[in-house]
């Protein structure tokens, strides 16, 4: 069942009609009518508001979410496969699109995946480029025929699964409305990007964010640091409530603050935890908050 379905079931279960659920969490009616039909999901806060208010887990309302679509769910993709025997460092410049799914997998295989609900021109709009060099591997995906990066973020989706025992270090670049890392063994994964929505689900690593906007980043496990850079920029972290972390401030004008159950509340980092979140940057704000 996918989210819309689920929040469609839970709700008509409760007896409550959209207009009904969408006074409860202060969202609108249309906003509702679009989770349920999967033209979007929540934001972190409206996730949180819909699980206590049901009672449901993030991770139940989510459980779905978190495996890539299947590849019959989309009209139009093109598919890369590139083989590869030996550790590699990786260079990748993404360009637009509006997910990122970035995934490590028991392969040998670098997959990389368009896919496109809209597109009928998706193979021939689009070049992706693997190139192998002794210890390292760039991998481009360029635009052709005047599409546009807007045209690109409104309508692709980008698929790039890598063999976890051939990767040593990643450094991706993507303008995306969405950044999921998924199943990723990582010693370090630097991402450049512009996106409000990153995911983490089953990263172990050191995960570097340099990103200008406001973010929302959803933990679903936190094995490793994240490491979040940002100027004039005011962000959400939320990580599993068990999840033991260590804070840390850097940079000039940041700050961190804390939240439970959506109210504000004292720091619950552990010093000298072995997983870390850390804000670097200038006058920046990071709230850190639980499932």
């Amino acid at each position: 069942m996918t989210f819309s379905e689920k929040l469609k079931s839970i709700r008509k279960k409760a007896g409550m009609s959209q207009e009904k659920l969408a006074e409860k969490i202060g969202v609108s009616r249309q906003a509702i009518t679009k989770w349920e039909t999967d033209a979007g999901i929540p934001d972190i806060d409206n996730m949180m508001a819909l699980s206590s208010l049901f009672n449901i887990s993030l991770d139940e309302l989510l459980s779905n979410e978190k495996t890539e679509k299947k590849q019959t769910d989309y009209l139009y993709e093109s598919v890369t496969e590139y083989d590869i025997d030996n550790i590699k460092r990786y260079d990748m410049n993404l360009g637009g699109a509006n997910t990122l799914v970035l995934s490590g997998y028991d392969g040998e295989k670098i997959r990389v995946r368009l896919a496109s609900n809209t597109l009928a021109t998706l193979q021939s709009d689009f070049k992706v480029k693997i190139d192998d060099g002794k210890n390292h591997i760039d991998i481009d995906i360029s635009r052709k025929n005047g599409m546009t990066e807007a045209e690109a973020k409104e309508q692709v989706m980008i698929f790039v699964q890598l063999p976890n025992q051939y990767i040593d270090r990643i450094e991706a670049s993507i303008n995306a409305g969405k950044v999921e890392v998924r199943n990723l063994n990582c010693e370090n994964l630097e991402l450049e990007t512009k996106t409000n929505n990153v995911v983490l689900d089953d990263f172990v690593g050191t995960l570097e964010i340099d990103c200008n906007l406001d973010m929302n980043i959803l933990c679903n496990s936190l094995s490793g640091s994240v490491e979040i850079n940002q100027i004039s920029a005011t962000s959400r972290i939320c990580v599993p409530e068990n999840a033991e972390f260590t804070a840390v401030k850097k940079g000039i004008g940041t700050s961190i603050s804390y939240e439970k159950d959506g109210k504000k509340t004292d720091d619950f980092s552990i010093e000298g935890a072995e997983n870390v979140i850390e804000l670097n940057g200038m006058k920046s704000e990071l709230v850190i908050c639980t499932k």
